[in-house]
């Protein structure tokens, strides 16, 4: 059962509670019901109905944020398909160009040890 529908239960039993008590005791003895459990059972009742709107909203802003995911994630597939890698072309042409020569791989000098930090003027 959900946090809504367990919420709204226990609303409902207790305004039940609540009206029940009130009828059943005023008739039989005439007393009012003690003011303690009046308090406690409109208080349940409150919080639950607090909660079971808050459950539902929770619901709802789940939903929309699990639609608008959807919708950006197929805006962006179709702009992915519609722009496709434009430079691509290019690349293959400039290689074919030069005669489809693979270019050696030149490695970078070797890092010096330690960094030089500059406080002031030039060293």
């Amino acid at each position: 059962m959900t946090l809504k529908w367990m919420a709204v239960l226990v609303a409902t039993v207790s305004l039940t509670l609540f009206v029940t008590a009130n009828v059943a005791v005023g008739t039989v003895h005439g007393d009012p019901v003690p003011f303690l459990v009046n308090v406690l059972a409109v208080a349940a009742a409150g919080t639950a109905t607090v909660l079971a709107v808050v459950a539902e909203l929770h619901e709802r802003i789940d939903g929309r944020i699990t639609a608008l995911t959807e919708f950006l994630i197929d805006r962006l597939n179709e702009l992915d398909h519609n722009a496709g890698d434009r430079n691509a072309g290019f690349v293959e042409g400039y290689l074919l160009s030069h005669g489809g020569k693979d270019s050696a791989v030149v490695s970078i000098g070797p890092r010096l040890h330690g960094r030089r930090a500059m406080l002031g003027g030039d060293d």
